[in-house]
């Protein structure tokens, strides 16, 4: 991969995709809000030197039970200032993401990061101060530019009204990552960032972070959690993403500090129960398609029930989204 100096904004932006995640048509999930943004208490974690973890306090006792848990984000402190990794979904959680910070540091934010363009990733943008410099991945900063009003609806339909959502503002990224390019970070101490723009690997927003010093991985949406969580693959896309989480699985040493999307911190190993759901989805879905079973056979056929181990969302996601975007890229594929 290609890498930037930071003082370069990388402006080439990525075709806005049209698809978003949710429409009128789709299921809501058996229980909105998915996580309460005015109840979520957040903790510090360190992780390493100079290095922090920024989650909820219940991921610890309930990540491995299958309740679904709010954003986790984090810090790195360099001598030249912070790198904040996520804004969180509201002013209330911002709040609590800023005293943690002052608990360790009182240097200047310098950076922060976005991971995705969903709103619990970057909707308290506006509230950094102007200073810090906003980084994203190309695609993050057109989507978000041009569709903020309806990603917030789209939050607000799985969060819930009246948690902060309302007030968000857009404030746009001041530097774009490109689709397979690395942007590499001196904060100084030794803490050198890779943030790796690999392609859609839960959407086309996604972002990763990477600090190899330390092995230390951010892994937001894509590697949502540890089992029994599954991926959210809602956004139109299945063979793409099957082949980055893998990539970007690969690509860690077995003994990296994983911090993902929202549960808690595990390792490498902690991953791979993505990895596996995905191979196996592909699989079966590959032959169901070679059989020339329709979509609605599929569902029926493809029930993976050895991977429904206590995740409430999964009959969510895997038959109203990862299994019929599966079988959209999987039919097209071998179609041709």
């Amino acid at each position: 991969m290609k890498t930037y100096l930071l003082l370069l904004s990388i402006t080439c932006m990525a075709a806005l995709h049209p698809i978003l995640p949710l429409n009128a048509q789709s299921p809501l999930p058996p229980v909105v809000p998915i996580w309460d943004g005015n109840a979520v208490e957040l903790q510090l974690h360190k992780v390493a030197d100079g290095i922090y973890a920024i989650q909820p306090t219940t991921v610890e006792t309930e990540t491995t039970k299958g309740i679904p848990q709010a954003t986790s984000g984090g810090f790195i402190v360099g001598d030249k200032g912070v790198m904040l990794i996520e804004c969180f979904l509201n002013k209330r959680l911002f709040d609590q993401e800023i005293k943690l910070i002052r608990s360790v540091t009182d240097k200047p934010i310098i950076y922060a990061i976005n991971t995705s363009d969903h709103g619990d990733h970057c909707f308290t943008n506006y509230l950094l101060p102007a200073s810090t410099i906003i980084i994203q991945n190309d695609f993050a900063k057109e989507n978000l530019g041009k569709n903020f009003g309806n990603i917030k609806q789209f939050m607000i339909s799985l969060f819930g009204a009246n948690r902060g959502i309302e007030e968000a503002k857009y404030r746009p990224a001041d530097i774009t990552i490109a689709r397979n390019n690395t942007l590499t970070v001196d904060l100084g101490e030794g803490k050198i960032v890779e943030l790796i723009n690999t392609g859609t690997a839960q959407s086309p927003a996604d972002l990763f972070v990477w600090v190899p010093s330390s092995k230390v991985f951010w892994a937001g949406n894509p590697f949502i959690g540890e089992s029994p969580t599954i991926p959210w693959l809602f956004d139109g896309y299945f063979l793409e993403p099957a082949n980055n989480l893998k990539k970007m699985y690969d690509l860690l040493p077995d003994d990296a500090i994983v911090i993902p999307g929202h549960g808690r911190i595990t390792n490498k190993a902690g991953i791979k129960y993505t990895i596996d759901y995905v191979q196996s989805l592909k699989k079966n879905v590959e032959d169901a398609v070679r059989k020339g079973l329709s979509l609605e056979q599929t569902k029926q056929a493809v029930t993976m029930k050895e991977y429904d181990k206590g995740y409430t969302l999964f009959n969510w996601l895997h038959f109203n989204f990862n299994l019929p975007n599966a079988y959209k890229d999987i039919s097209s594929s071998l179609a041709k």
